[in-house]
């Protein structure tokens, strides 16, 4: 098992900018081998998946809710992933978590083995 800690969340006023890291270890695994997510889960709302990026970053989506405004990015070799987050707004306020999984699936599919802890976000002035 992998195991996922986010860092970097935090108070931001709208139209600001966060970046999330989620460092993984656990023993040894190939990072080039674990696909990695972004989800979101605001008070009272159930969880939102927000991005996938694919274990060697070849092909990265995103929640229509984010297009444009965030970013998702890795590095294998610090076995770390990021969250760039640009133009936030209040409704982006939640727990970001990060996921992570080895299992081949449809890049869309929501089903992770590994995940963190979470981090806080709010977006408010």
């Amino acid at each position: 098992q992998v195991q996922l800690v986010e860092s970097g969340g935090g108070l931001v006023q709208p139209g600001g900018s966060l970046r999330l890291t989620c460092a993984a270890s656990g023993g040894t695994f190939d990072m080039n081998t674990f696909v990695m997510a972004w989800f979101r889960q605001a008070p009272g709302k159930e969880r939102e998946w927000v991005s996938t990026i694919t274990a060697t970053s070849r092909i990265t989506v995103y929640a229509n809710s984010v297009k444009g405004r965030f970013t998702t990015f890795r590095d294998n070799a610090k076995k770390q992933l990021y969250l760039q987050m640009n133009s936030l707004k209040p409704e982006d306020t939640a727990v970001y978590y990060c996921a992570g999984r080895f299992a081949v699936r449809d890049i869309y599919n929501v089903d992770y083995e590994d995940w963190g802890q979470g981090t806080q976000v709010t977006v408010s002035s």
